[in-house]
């Protein structure tokens, strides 16, 4: 199997856990009385908040093996300085806080809507269609982090390509293929279907051009993904990047405007991080995995700090 098959059948697990996790959270949502689900939702969610950290310690767990694997097809050494802690990357969300907390916000949502002067059953369908963008994320995100962190314990992996689930959006359609070292963030908006794909080097086989990627759609599919006046300036020739602002509405998800992404999840002397912490007397809060690549000073470092904060053994 190439690495492209194996980065898609990744990808498929894991839009198999995030949709059953979407599920659930779906069922729950619609057997809240509308009216009430500012006071009834919390309960709900924290119920919920359960499955879906079910679901993102399913997706970390695929890390180690899909790095090894993947690498092992393209010939480069799998060899690793730790081993990832799953549960460390499950049970939060990406920006660092409580999943109970991030799940509780479609029902602040539709209080807003409603204010607002919105009908209350178009206020409950936008909650709704907001608590499901967050569980796909979430379990999304969970799953993405534990690969960068399996690929950073890894020496021979200098870094990842970024491969798209076959149906990108504009922004995502010209960042594919692109290859990146081992400690940049990976920008992806919510619902983003891009992976990584460990690599030694940025390898031909998963690098895919963008323009030929615009060119392989009909000019009905080219406005719907771009826009129609972006697909028209690109098919009368203007540059596809520079058409398409590949970092407007991208962002980090464990930053969310904020200048550190940290954690309190795991800091409590029950937590790897924690007992880890306490040991040597720190006052600090627990780095997010994407906060250590930014403030580790090489590769040793970011490996030390991982370590540090219970993200591996």
């Amino acid at each position: 199997m190439s690495a492209r098959e194996l980065a898609v059948e990744h990808h498929a697990d894991r839009a198999r856990l995030a949709a059953a996790a979407t599920e659930v959270a779906r069922d729950a949502w619609r057997g809240t009385n509308p009216a009430q689900v500012r006071d009834d939702w919390p309960t709900q969610a924290a119920r919920l908040a359960t499955v879906v950290a079910a679901a993102q310690l399913g997706a970390t767990r695929q890390a180690d093996s899909y790095v090894s694997e993947v690498l092992g097809e393209q010939g480069v050494s799998s060899a690793a300085r730790g081993r990832i802690v799953p549960e460390a990357l499950a049970g939060i969300a990406s920006d660092g806080r409580d999943l109970v907390g991030l799940l509780i916000q479609p029902a602040v949502a539709v209080t807003a809507f409603l204010e607002d002067g919105r009908p209350l059953p178009d206020a409950f369908a936008a909650g709704l269609a907001a608590l499901e963008m967050m569980v796909r994320t979430q379990v999304a995100d969970a799953g993405r982090a534990a690969d960068s962190v399996a690929t950073t314990v890894r020496p021979a992996a200098g870094g990842y390509t970024r491969v798209t689930d076959g149906n990108p959006c504009a922004r995502c359609a010209i960042l594919a293929g692109r290859w990146y070292r081992w400690s940049s963030g990976f920008d992806r908006h919510p619902s983003c279907g891009c992976q990584h794909v460990p690599t030694g080097q940025a390898p031909k086989s998963l690098t895919t051009n963008p323009m030929a990627y615009f060119r392989s759609l009909t000019a009905e599919e080219q406005d719907r993904v771009f826009g129609k006046a972006a697909a028209e300036a690109i098919r009368d020739g203007a540059d596809l990047a520079q058409v398409v602002n590949a970092e407007r509405g991208m962002r980090t998800a464990t930053v969310f405007g904020r200048d550190i992404s940290i954690t309190l999840e795991g800091t409590t002397r029950r937590g790897l991080a924690g007992q880890r912490l306490i040991a040597e007397g720190a006052q600090i809060p627990r780095l997010m995995p994407e906060e250590i690549y930014r403030q580790a000073k090489d590769r040793d470092d970011a490996i030390r700090l991982l370590r540090r904060f219970g993200y591996i053994l």
